[in-house]
């Protein structure tokens, strides 16, 4: 009888990367050779949060891993079933030791799979150890010191692995190992709108964005067009791991100077911000389907096929709404004004539950983060009774920040040709200025689906009136007690 080798196991997850990856460390560390190991969940692939999108960044990503592991004759083996099954088929060739990767605050079929998957190791005696992943820290019950503790973890040196072919699985063995799988086939369409997965194209954006895009970060920001150039567009590579937030928070310290302080300061707290929602997701994993603030739970919206569709479809009647919409669905990014103002419109104009925005929105963002996802739904939704009511006014947000139309004109290039007043607002063109531009409402795009005006009044009667119902305010407090600092509780009162 064959005594099987001992192996340890990376598992790959949201952390698509060769450096500053704790799991990678612990591993090379644990004196048995190393196999990395990405699974295509077949339940993750039929998930509605999911998007082909999303599997080609990571298969984009994983070809980048094998490149650079190929210079120590190794690669990930990467396979098209469950994780269970996957440990077990491996099971038949090797012994494993240990599994080693990082802390995932994901959706909830993530969290049953990984409690399966805790029941899995503790009958076959495998070691399984996670690792804090960006500084969201597991188990805690209220926020005090946390951004302290997050901020020592980003100023800890980085983690530096170093490869050896010894170390690891060879691309024979791993070969081998594949004649019992599904192997996943990495090769992606050529789709030159969406940004491509890897480390090495991570960067390149990072360092565009340090040497000279964040100049004009804070000018730009809110700017639907000028933001896809001026913002750091680091967001997917952060979210699927390519890059942790640790090398980009001490990337940005390092060429922070007077000159460019202000612009890189926002940039930073805004890695500490979203640090924040994903810490709070971890904290309230009910999010994903009902309100953090139990008292909204009291709202009732009645769901709309013909509003859902128009909003989806870019058709509203409101063309920086529509624009924005037709931008995300062809190049999986947008600002996050126009983020905000996608999810406003759709809660508060259009009445709608924000839980009927959420699979559209998740499918559509190539940089899909659940910690960030479902809090900044819930909060532009305003039903977390501790945020400002804010209801985007389209047209506003138009003339502010797209006042040439140049980001209009983009994306709804049938309103192209019309004077620049009549592109932010068509339902202005009377029937003699539709004759006179050859434009027809209606045919050529849409009547406004509903009256903005009047439905923003009514959301904000609604949401105002809400905001000092008992309930809300019982539980906007115990909100603030575990998520932010102690003595802020007064904020509930003071906003």
């Amino acid at each position: 009888m064959n005594i099987k080798e001992e192996i340890s196991i990376v598992w790959l997850k949201r952390d698509l990367r060769l450096q500053d990856n704790e799991a990678i460390f612990n591993a090379l560390s644990s004196n048995k050779r190393v196999l990395f190991l990405y699974v295509f969940e077949k339940s993750l692939l039929e998930d509605p949060h999911y998007h082909e999108r999303h599997w080609n960044f990571i298969k984009q990503s994983l070809v980048d891993l094998n490149q650079d592991l190929a210079i120590y004759n190794s690669k990930v083996l990467c396979v098209t079933t469950e994780v269970v099954t996957a440990f077990n088929q491996i099971l038949n060739y090797y012994s494993i030791q240990s599994v080693f990767s990082h802390q995932e605050t994901g959706l909830l079929i993530t969290f049953n799979r990984d409690k399966e998957f805790k029941r899995f190791c503790r009958n076959y005696s495998i070691e399984w150890i996670e690792n804090i992943n960006n500084g969201v820290l597991r188990g805690l019950l209220d926020r005090e010191d946390w951004f302290a503790k997050w901020e020592d973890y980003m100023n800890e040196p980085q983690i530096f692995n170093e490869f050896q072919s010894e170390k690891l699985l060879s691309i024979d063995e791993i070969n081998q190992l594949e004649k019992s799988f599904l192997v996943t086939d990495l090769s992606t369409p050529d789709h030159k709108k969406f940004q491509k997965g890897g480390t090495k194209i991570g960067w390149k954006y990072a360092n565009s964005f340090f040497e000279d895009r964040h100049k004009d970060y804070m000018f730009h920001i809110s700017k639907p067009a000028l933001s896809r150039k001026s913002s750091s567009r680091l967001s997917p590579y952060i979210a699927w791991g390519n890059l942790s937030i640790r090398q980009v928070f001490q990337k940005a310290q390092t060429v922070k100077t007077d000159q460019n302080k202000r612009h890189l300061g926002a940039f930073i707290s805004r890695l500490r911000w979203q640090a924040h929602f994903i810490q709070k997701f971890e904290m309230e994993h009910t999010m994903e389907n009902a309100s953090i603030n139990k008292g909204y739970h009291k709202l009732k919206k009645s769901i709309s096929i013909e509003y859902k569709t128009a909003w989806i479809e870019g058709k509203t009647g409101f063309p920086l709404v529509d624009a924005s919409m037709r931008c995300l669905n062809e190049t999986g990014y947008l600002n996050f004004r126009m983020r905000s103002l996608l999810v406003s419109f759709f809660t508060h104009i259009l009445w709608q539950p924000w839980q009927e925005a959420t699979h559209h929105l998740s499918q559509m963002f190539l940089d899909f983060e659940p910690g960030i996802h479902f809090p900044q739904l819930q909060m532009q939704a305003a039903e977390t009774g501790i945020n400002n009511i804010r209801i985007y006014n389209p047209v506003k947000n138009s003339l502010d920040h797209d006042e040439d139309a140049t980001f209009i004109k983009e994306w709804i290039p049938e309103l192209r040709n019309l004077p620049l007043a009549f592109i932010h607002e068509p339902y202005l063109m009377t029937p003699l200025d539709q004759q006179f531009n050859n434009f027809e409402l209606g045919v050529d795009y849409p009547y406004p689906i509903i009256n903005a005006k009047s439905a923003r009044k009514k959301a904000s009667e609604i949401l105002w009136n809400l905001r000092n119902d008992p309930e809300v305010i019982h539980e906007s407090t115990k909100i603030l007690l575990k998520h932010t600092l102690k003595d802020r509780t007064r904020m509930l009162r003071n906003e």
